[in-house]
């Protein structure tokens, strides 16, 4: 038995016919054949499964009962495996939130970049954004009208996981009586446990008073106070004569002087569109937001309204749908039995989206009695809307997301990002225009990067990291792809190719890896690049197993296991 060696003894998984055989470690291994040959039953459902079991048995049995059992494959004896990581080609990102730049953490340096050396903008004039002073804040909330009263509150603490005692314990001790905590006014004379766990916001209540002539000096103290306890930050809550509530965040360190914007201070979780702190508020951070489509819920619009043309009205003979039809017919001046495609614009619009506050008299005859009335009429598509947000079915929700479609968010336009984040630049660029870009162009603007001497200097790890993966992401032949692709949409091959990637990038060693056909989909140059990046994972002290049909990886492999002779019932045997 050699040390150096994988030796399988009596493999007969599958279609396998009791194949035994020695494969060198730290070689570049191809397993070739025909289709249906046994490759992949040696390959992963052999070496790579035995590989694993034998790891998730040396763990603890409290780490064991999560993983599950695994079956041992059929054979009578391996010896000399490795820890095996198998890189197949399957798309196992569903997230919506996934993309090439989070799988492959290429954005979350990205998102350290832009808090370390981000330079903020006003997202509103587009001018850099620099620090209020006192009295800039003061004159900022006294604008409003006589009247109008405002909550001072020091925010101590911003959606940060723990019990937070000690802060609690600050605010009593410096004769503080109220916090507003996670949105709700509480007395600090109260004995408040918060869960350690869930993220909390708590933010002291320095000072209530209203707008008046007179109340500048008092207004300056408290914003003072508030800056001193929380770090330079202050939230007002404004609330104007007619109850409409304002709130802003205002900072002595960051604040545009003329539109009165202020943002927090940098960090990562601004970046993060999967973080409440960071992601767009009408989106959730997903980009895009569902919404009735009108081509759906249209099942034919060569119907009329009275032959059904709206499925998600039920059945035609309703009396509340007939109704409903009477009264526009009555209201509008049309005819109901007109088929859909044959009707105005102006009428499709209101049936659809409603008349939009105006009211026309309308008139309803039930059981022998006229009832005359003056309403708007709220249209199929925001009534549709409403109900989806009232009901509590699950299966009414599913029910109606089947007329719905996703378009992208109209307040950040696709970009994920809340307008704040998206107005921090570094060397001129916002991070939604990185990601943007494709593999291949990132890695020419980063080469490029225009910084000064102290970002260079503050960013120069980060900046290395980033270059590192970009060009392991170049060198497989995904070049093209771009970091803020949705990763559900990779193929199977790019999916694999960026996994790739990122064990290159981890620099592990003495590993068994074991690869499904990179090399589908590739340009014969691509392919070359791809030849050379299993080579230095070979290099780098690795064991590299790779199922191929390509003639190139064949004749550059180190050693070939040939499966055969046919597929089948004659396959199984190696040579």
């Amino acid at each position: 038995m050699s040390e150096r060696a994988i030796v399988i003894r009596g493999a007969r998984e599958h279609n396998l016919k009791n194949i035994s055989l020695d494969i060198p470690r730290g070689r570049l291994v191809v397993f070739t054949g025909l289709s249906g040959s046994g490759k992949s039953s040696l390959a992963f459902d052999t070496i790579y499964a035995e590989g694993q079991r034998r790891y998730v048995e040396s763990l603890s049995s409290y780490a064991r009962q999560f993983l599950g059992l695994m079956e041992k494959p059929d054979v009578d004896y391996i010896e000399g495996l490795s820890p095996a990581i198998s890189i197949e080609q399957k798309i196992t990102h569903r997230n919506p939130r996934s993309t090439v730049g989070t799988v492959t953490e290429i954005y979350d340096y990205l998102r350290l970049l832009f808090a370390r050396v981000g330079v903020p903008h006003c997202h509103i004039c587009g001018k850099k954004i620099s620090s209020l002073s006192l009295d800039q804040i003061v004159e900022n909330l006294l604008v409003h009208p006589e009247g109008t009263k405002i909550q001072i509150l020091a925010p101590l603490v911003r959606g940060r996981k723990g019990e937070h005692v000690e802060h609690l314990e600050s605010a009593r001790s410096k004769g503080f009586v109220r916090a507003r905590i996670d949105g709700e006014v509480r007395g600090l004379e109260e004995d408040i446990r918060l869960e350690k766990n869930k993220a909390h916001t708590i933010e002291v209540v320095v000072d209530r008073l209203v707008v008046k002539d007179g109340i500048r000096g008092r207004l300056a103290e408290s914003v003072e106070t508030a800056l001193e306890i929380a770090d330079g930050l202050v939230t007002a809550v404004i609330e104007a004569k007619g109850g409409a509530v304002e709130e802003r965040l205002m900072s002595s360190k960051l604040s545009c002087a003329e539109c009165g914007v202020s943002i927090p201070e940098l960090t990562p979780r601004m970046f993060s569109f999967n973080s409440p702190y960071g992601a767009c508020r009408k989106c959730d951070g997903l980009g895009f937001i569902m919404e009735f489509d009108p081509e759906r819920i249209i099942s034919d619009p060569k119907r009329s309204l009275y032959e059904g043309v709206f499925e998600v009205w039920g059945k035609t003979g309703s009396y509340w749908y007939l109704e409903q039809i009477r009264n526009l017919e009555r209201a509008y001046g049309f005819d109901g039995r007109t088929p859909w495609k044959d009707l105005p614009k102006r009428i499709q619009n209101l049936i659809l989206y409603g008349s939009e506050g105006k009211k026309k008299n309308n008139q309803a005859t039930r059981q022998n009695a006229d009832y005359r009335f003056s309403r708007e009429f709220e249209g199929v598509i925001p009534n549709l809307h409403r109900r989806y947000l009232e009901t509590k079915s699950d299966d009414m929700r599913a029910w109606m997301e089947g007329f719905m479609s996703n378009a992208p968010c109209d307040a950040c336009g696709g970009r994920r990002l809340r307008p704040e984040s998206l107005a921090v630049r570094v060397a001129g660029w916002t991070i939604d225009r990185f990601t943007a870009l494709s593999i291949g162009e990132a890695c020419d603007v980063f080469n490029d990067l225009k910084l000064t001497e102290t970002e260079r200097i503050i960013a120069a790890r980060i900046v290395k990291e980033i270059e590192s993966r970009l060009r392991f992401l170049a060198d497989v032949g995904i070049d093209y792809i771009t970091l803020d692709r949705p990763a559900g949409t990779l193929s199977g091959g790019e999916s694999q190719r960026i996994r790739l990637a990122t064990q290159i990038g981890a620099s592990l060693t003495g590993v068994l890896y074991v690869l499904d056909e990179p090399s589908i989909g590739l340009h014969q140059r691509d392919n070359r690049r791809l030849l050379a990046t299993l080579k230095r994972l070979r290099d780098q002290g690795n064991t590299v197993i790779v199922v191929e049909h390509d003639e190139e990886t064949i004749r550059e492999a180190d050693y070939v296991v040939d499966l055969g002779p046919g597929a089948g019932l004659q396959a199984g045997s190696g040579s």
